[in-house]
């Protein structure tokens, strides 16, 4: 099944836009492309042999890599590619960067083992300047294990064997993979925080120094032209106040240009480019004396869909960043304001789209560990213990949950963070929440959508009560809880409609509720969106509509899953949308 995109790859330089568009540097190099590689069983020395040849980054089990195989917990992938390094790109350091590997990554530089990584969604890089060799060729290995739901490790909705909600599994190097060249003293990371009720931003750099501190100098750009600039010591927390600051709206989605530069006196040792949006995600009453959702201090209700980031030729992966930037561009023209990403996450430059399109995004951790999650169903609530899990898989979920939001914290589209859904590997809620809510105070906390809650009097956990409900609009019990939670409809809908000839499968396809063509399609639609308005003025401050795109075999998505046929008349849907923004 391919996408419009799909005969666009280019095998030899698939994915060369820059990867990190929130810290950007001149000197990288992307090593994107065809690979070698080897699948063995697990526990072997590197094979003495690559036999086959897959493209990066597009994962094993995918078309687009070339492969098409699975490899499951009992055996690795090892991959094998030649890179060059000239003189000019020796004089500072080297990192090697992956933008993810699902699941544990061994990497080895010309023999020596540079690193290794365990989570198949953050990114990780190596400093591997001291595995090179005085020779311009360099050899990389890199060698790879994941048990998909064989293991407790976060994994999303993979499956080994894909029935039903659950999914194709993958393995491997799934984003973009890349050199960056940086000088010996050098701006390790950066932390742009938008401060929008004192309009300012505050910049927080991490350096790498040898003796003494450099300073650091941040410079803001409005449409090219500078309108702020400050400068203060490496290491603390740079505020720069903007005049006429412009507020971040998924209407008028303002960005400002960043440029930090590292000093030591006059001379320049370093400097990268970024961008910042001011905007403030908070809750507020409404008339009725209902917690209500608020951006920039102003009651908006965010209305979106499910959005689980799957392709057909690509699974994981999307065949280019045109495609990327897709489904956002395809979701906004219908109206909607927000995506909630489901169990996955995306590359950096998913949410740069995000940020410069307009959207904002209720972030999922993805899921692991499920347990018994098989025979569970979406209740309208739900009250339940959260599961024991062992140490090993505690330490993988909270130490991926914080590389992520650490890796994700830039993009101001994301507005809520959901640690749980559906009670799916549900443990520690009241921990997790709570720690998620103080690592990261600028946004909200959607503790377990649609799962079981924790209940601290007559509130729970965190900042919103969201609960599921197919097909039908329902919301949690205003009089009990609207006044103290967030009240927010986390999945309804579910509408399938198979469209023939673009069907991941010929028959048995599935959906929550199943019609005949686009005009019944449409019309129950319509009926839901009615039933939607009428819990607006009882408190309802959100909801998340199932789902983008068809994705395997369900077909209850907006678009088929080869995002060939949009199920919907775009203009009248967006005009739909629109009554239920007025409302508020």
């Amino acid at each position: 099944m391919l996408t419009p995109w799909t005969e666009k790859v280019n095998p030899d330089l698939p994915h060369q836009e820059y990867p990190r568009p929130q810290m950007v540097r001149d000197h990288w190099k992307n090593l994107n492309g065809k690979w070698n590689c080897a699948i063995v069983a697990k526990g072997n020395p590197q094979p003495a042999v690559f036999d086959q040849t897959i493209v990066v980054p597009f994962p094993v089990e995918s078309y687009l890599s070339g492969v098409m195989k699975t490899v499951g917990a009992e055996q690795e992938l090892w991959y094998h590619r030649n890179f060059s390094v000239n003189k000019q790109e020796r004089k500072g350091r080297i990192f090697l960067h992956f933008g993810a590997v699902d699941w544990k990554a061994e990497v080895f530089v010309n023999g020596k083992q540079a690193g290794q990584h365990q989570g198949g969604f953050d990114p990780f890089s190596l400093d591997i300047t001291s595995c090179l060799v005085k020779d311009k060729n360099q050899e990389l290995v890199v060698r790879v294990w994941d048990p998909c739901d064989q293991g407790p490790q976060p994994r999303g909705k993979q499956v080994s064997k894909p029935r039903g909600i659950w999914y194709t599994s993958v393995t491997g190097i799934w984003q973009t993979v890349w050199l960056e060249f940086v000088p010996e003293e050098y701006i390790k990371a950066i932390k742009i925080s938008s401060d929008w009720d004192n309009q300012k931003f505050k910049v927080l750099t991490e350096v790498a120094f040898k003796e003494e501190m450099p300073d650091c100098e941040v410079k803001v750009f409005e449409n090219g032209q500078l309108i702020a600039r400050n400068m203060e010591a490496s290491g603390q927390e740079i505020e720069i106040y903007i005049p006429n600051a412009r507020s971040w709206t998924p209407d008028n989605p303002f960005l400002y240009d960043l440029e930090i530069s590292l000093y030591r006196g006059k001379q320049l040792l370093d400097k990268v480019s970024s961008y910042g949006a001011l905007r403030k995600i908070s809750t507020g009453y409404d008339a009725n004396g209902m917690l209500m959702l608020e951006l920039n201090g102003k009651q908006l209700f965010q209305y979106g869909p499910l959005d689980q980031g799957w392709w057909p030729d690509g699974l994981y992966t999307a065949p280019t960043d045109e495609a990327l930037a897709f489904d956002i561009s395809k979701t906004k023209e219908l109206g909607f304001n927000m995506i909630r990403k489901h169990v996955k996450v995306e590359p950096a430059r998913w949410y740069y789209h995000c940020d410069r399109l307009g959207m904002l995004v209720w972030q999922d951790m993805p899921s692991g560990d499920l347990g018994n999650v098989w025979e569970q169903r979406p209740g309208i609530y739900r009250k339940g213990t959260d599961r024991e899990r062992s140490a090993e898989s505690e330490h993988y979920y909270k130490s991926e949950w914080k590389s992520i939001i650490d890796a994700l914290s830039h993009f101001q589209s994301i507005v809520v963070w959901v640690p749980f859904n559906e009670g799916w590997g549900q443990f520690r809620t009241e921990e997790i929440t709570e720690w998620t809510k103080q690592y990261d105070p600028s946004r909200l906390v959607n503790s377990a959508s649609g799962g079981n809650f924790e209940l601290q009097g007559n509130t729970i956990v965190g900042d919103i009560f969201d609960v599921h409900n197919y097909p039908d609009p329902v919301m949690p019990d205003a009089e009990l809880f609207g006044k103290v939670n967030v009240l927010v409809l986390g999945e309804f809908g579910g509408l399938g409609l198979p469209i023939e000839g673009h069907t991941w499968q010929e028959k048995d396809n599935w959906g929550y509720q199943r019609f005949k063509n686009q005009y019944e399609l449409w019309d129950r639609y319509q009926t839901l969106i009615e039933d939607l308005k009428i819990l607006l003025p009882e408190g309802l401050a959100a909801a998340v509509y199932t789902q983008t795109t068809d994705v395997e075999i369900e077909v209850n998505g907006l678009m088929t899953y080869d995002r060939k046929v949009t199920k919907f008349p775009v203009d009248l849907m967006k005009k739909l949308h629109e009554q239920l923004y007025k409302e508020n």
